[in-house]
């Protein structure tokens, strides 16, 4: 596997990409900035948020900590801060987006195959 992860088509994404590439709203990542240590984007001139692509990484991996693996908060932050100790906090990330890149895809395309698939009773 190559170490470029799958979201890295910009340097810099606004809170409201975020907001679509992860599915949250934009209240909820200010929250998780208050509560997660390891996530703290950066701020352009105007002081609006500018994450990178590895601070999507960890809203997704947060998200993933959060909603499927049913982390407190705290819990969740520890784990992060321990991974981050560890060296993990990158690899993890990665694994993440990947599987949520692939599940974003498959989403995609069956919505597709509903749209081009003709209803039962249309015989042309």
């Amino acid at each position: 596997m190559s170490d470029q992860p799958p979201i890295a088509k910009k340097v810099y994404y606004s809170i409201g990409e975020v907001c679509d590439l992860s599915g949250l709203k934009p209240h909820v990542l200010r929250y998780w900035e208050t509560q997660f240590v390891v996530l703290n984007p950066t701020k352009n001139r105007a002081g609006n948020r500018v994450y990178r692509s590895r601070d999507v990484e960890v809203v997704l991996l947060v998200k993933h900590l959060l909603y499927e693996e049913k982390y407190t908060i705290e819990g969740a932050n520890q784990k992060l801060i321990d991974m981050r100790k560890e060296g993990e906090l990158k690899e993890s990330g990665h694994d993440v987006v990947a599987g949520d890149f692939l599940a974003g895809i498959k989403r995609e395309l069956e919505e597709l195959r509903e749209v081009l698939t003709p209803p039962a009773g249309d015989a042309r």
